[in-house]
C-alpha cells in the first residue's frame, strides 16, 4: 500500500468513527446554515414584537400619565405641558375638545422634537436594509401595517384609535410605518371627563435599529456557519472521493487483465455506502478470479479429458484398414463406436456444466416440495424397472419440506444422487432417502449400502472429471461431472451439496443437500 493510500486511510477513519450513511451526512452538513437562518429569522420576528409589546405598554402609560396630568388644568397649564412633555419624551402631541376639534398641537405650539427621514435623500444602504427588512418580514409571515399618513381633516375622526377611544373611554395604541419603514405608535386616551381626548405620536425608529443589529449579528453567526459548512463538505468531499479513486484505480487494473496484481481495499472500518460498496467490489474481484482460475482449469480438464477417448479413437481407425481379421476389425469398430459415445457423452455433461449458472440465473424460482420430488422419482423409478434390483425407501418427517428453485434442476440433484446410490449398493441392498426439516433448512440425505467414501476423499469426489465407479461396471460410462453439476445447482440455490458420516451401523456413503427453506 503507498504512502498516499495509507494517509487516506487515516482520513477516513478520521472523518468516519461511525457507520451513518454518507446521505445523511451530506445533508446535515449543509442544513447547518439553513436551519440557523431559518431559526434566526423566527429569532429576529420574535424579538421585534416583543420590542412593540413594550413599546405598546409604554406608550399606553404614557398617554393615561399625561391624560391624568392634563385633566383640570388650566389652558396655558395645559400647552405648556404639552411642549415639555413633547420636547423630553420626543413625542407629538394633540389636544381635542369633547366636540373632535382640535386646539393644541405640541408640533405648532413649539419646533418639532422629532422628524420622519426622507428615504430618497439616505444613502444606497439604508434602502438596502429597508429591502432586507422587507424581506424577513415576508418569510415568517409578519402582518405589514398600515402607512403613517397625516389626514387632511384636523378633526378626531380622522384617527380611528381617537374614534375608539372616544367611544369606549380607554386608551387605544395604532401602529403605522414612516416613510422609512420605521414604526409609528399611536396611543389615544381620554382625558378628564368632558370628553377630551389626547393623541400621542411617537416614532420608535430605535427599534427597527434594534432589530437591525441583531440581524447583523445574525448574519454574521450565518457566514460563520456557511463557512463551517463549506469547510466540512469540502473534507467530506475529501474523504469520499480519496476512496473512490482507490477503487477507481483497483477496477482500471482489473479491466485490463491485471487482476491478480490488484489488492481492493475493503474498508472494514466504514460502514457506509462507500464502506459496502469496497467490500462488494473486493468480493467481485475475488469470484472473478475463482471464476477465471475455474475456467482455466476446466478448459485443461476438458482438453485432458477428450483427447483420451480421442486418442483411442484415432488408434482405431488407423488400424483398422490394417487388419485383416474379422474379429479384430469388428473388435476396433467397437471400440471407435463406444470412444465416440464417450465423447458425445462428454460434450454433454461439459455443455451442461459451463451453462448450468447462467441458466439458474436467468430461470424463476418456484415452490419445489423435495420429499413430493423424491417420492415421484423413486416411483417413476420403479415403474420403468430402473432399481437394478436394490430397494430403494424414503422416509419424511412431518412439515413442510419446500424450497424455492428450479424443479428441473433440483430434479437433476436427486436423479443422480439416487443413480450413484443405486450404482454402488449390491445387489438386494437398500437406499434410504430422508427429507428432514431443521429450523430453516431442508435437508435431503441419500445413503447406500456400498463401500462408502473414505474421509479424505469427501471432497474429492465433487472435483470435475472424476470418476471412481464400482467393480465391474464399464469403463467410460460416466463423464466424471454428475456430482460437480449437483453441487453446482446447489449452491445456486443457495444450499450445498457434501457427504456426510454415514448413518449408525451403516458404511456406505451419505450424500446430503442442504437447501434453504422457502
Amino acid at each position: 500500500m503507498t504512502r498516499e493510500e495509507l494517509k487516506a486511510g487515516r482520513l477516513e477513519r478520521l472523518a468516519f468513527p461511525f457507520g451513518q450513511s454518507l446521505t445523511a451526512r451530506i445533508l446535515a452538513v449543509n442544513l447547518i446554515p439553513l436551519l440557523v437562518l431559518a431559526g434566526g429569522l423566527f429569532f429576529l420576528d420574535s424579538y421585534r414584537r416583543q420590542l412593540l409589546d413594550e413599546r405598546y405598554k409604554l406608550a399606553r402609560i404614557e398617554a393615561q400619565i399625561t391624560a391624568e396630568a392634563l385633566a383640570g388644568a388650566t389652558r396655558a397649564r395645559q400647552e405648556a405641558l404639552l411642549i415639555q412633555i413633547g420636547k423630553e419624551q420626543r413625542m407629538r402631541l394633540r389636544m381635542y375638545d369633547a366636540e373632535g376639534r382640535l386646539w393644541a398641537d405640541s408640533f405648532v405650539l413649539a419646533e418639532p422634537s422629532f422628524r420622519f427621514d426622507d428615504p430618497v435623500a439616505e444613502p444606497f444602504l439604508e434602502d438596502f436594509a429597508r429591502w432586507t427588512d422587507r424581506a424577513v418580514n415576508f418569510a415568517v409571515g409578519a402582518p405589514a401595517p398600515p402607512r403613517y399618513v397625516e389626514p387632511a381633516s384636523q378633526d378626531a375622526d380622522a384617527w380611528p384609535e381617537l374614534v375608539r377611544a372616544r367611544e369606549q373611554v380607554r386608551t387605544q395604541i395604532e401602529l403605522r410605518l414612516a416613510p422609512d419603514d420605521t414604526p409609528v405608535i399611536n396611543a389615544a386616551a381620554p382625558v378628564g371627563i368632558n370628553g377630551a381626548t389626547l393623541l400621542t405620536t411617537r416614532n420608535a425608529a430605535d427599534i427597527t435599529q434594534s432589530v437591525r443589529n441583531a440581524r447583523t449579528q445574525l448574519l454574521t453567526i450565518i457566514a460563520w456557519a456557511l463557512l463551517v459548512s463549506i469547510i466540512l463538505s469540502l473534507y467530506l468531499a475529501s474523504t469520499i472521493i480519496q476512496p473512490l479513486r482507490r477503487l477507481v484505480r483497483a477496477a482500471i487494473l482489473v479491466r485490463s487483465g491485471r487482476e491478480r496484481d490488484v489488492e481492493v481495499p475493503r474498508m472494514p472500518e466504514r460502514g457506509d455506502e462507500i464502506g459496502v460498496l469496497a467490500r462488494a467490489v473486493s468480493d467481485m474481484t475475488a469470484t472473478l478470479r475463482h471464476r477465471i482460475d475455474a475456467v482455466e482449469s476446466f478448459a485443461a480438464d476438458v482438453a485432458h479429458e477428450i483427447k483420451n477417448p480421442l486418442a483411442s479413437l484415432r488408434s482405431a481407425i488407423e488400424s483398422l484398414p490394417k487388419v485383416k481379421d474379422e474379429a479384430l476389425r469388428t473388435q476396433l469398430i467397437d471400440i471407435a463406436a463406444h470412444d465416440v459415445q464417450r465423447i458425445d457423452r462428454l460434450v454433454t455433461d461439459i455443455s451442461e456444466a459451463s451453462r448450468v449458472d447462467a441458466e439458474i440465473s436467468r430461470a424463476r424460482f418456484e415452490p419445489v416440495d423435495m420429499a413430493a420430488l423424491f417420492a415421484n422419482l423413486i416411483a417413476a423409478r420403479e415403474d420403468r424397472c430402473a432399481k437394478a434390483g436394490r430397494t430403494i425407501r424414503l422416509e419424511a418427517d412431518r412439515g413442510s419440506h419446500t424450497v424455492m428453485g428450479v424443479p428441473l434442476r433440483l430434479e437433476r440433484i436427486a436423479e443422480n444422487l439416487l443413480d450413484n446410490a443405486v450404482s454402488f449398493s449390491p445387489p438386494g441392498g437398500e437406499v434410504l432417502v430422508q427429507v428432514t426439516r431443521r429450523g430453516d433448512r431442508i435437508l435431503a440425505s441419500v445413503a447406500d449400502q456400498g463401500p462408502g467414501i473414505a474421509p479424505d476423499k469427501r471432497e474429492l469426489v465433487f472435483r470435475r472429471f472424476h470418476s471412481d465407479r464400482p467393480e465391474g461396471e464399464s469403463f467410460g460410462n460416466h463423464s466424471g461431472l454428475g456430482l460437480a453439476i449437483a453441487r453446482t445447482i446447489a449452491e445456486a440455490h443457495g444450499g450445498t451439496l457434501f457427504v456426510d458420516d454415514p448413518l449408525p451401523g451403516q458404511t456406505g456413503a451419505r450424500l446430503v443437500l442442504d437447501l434453504p427453506a422457502a
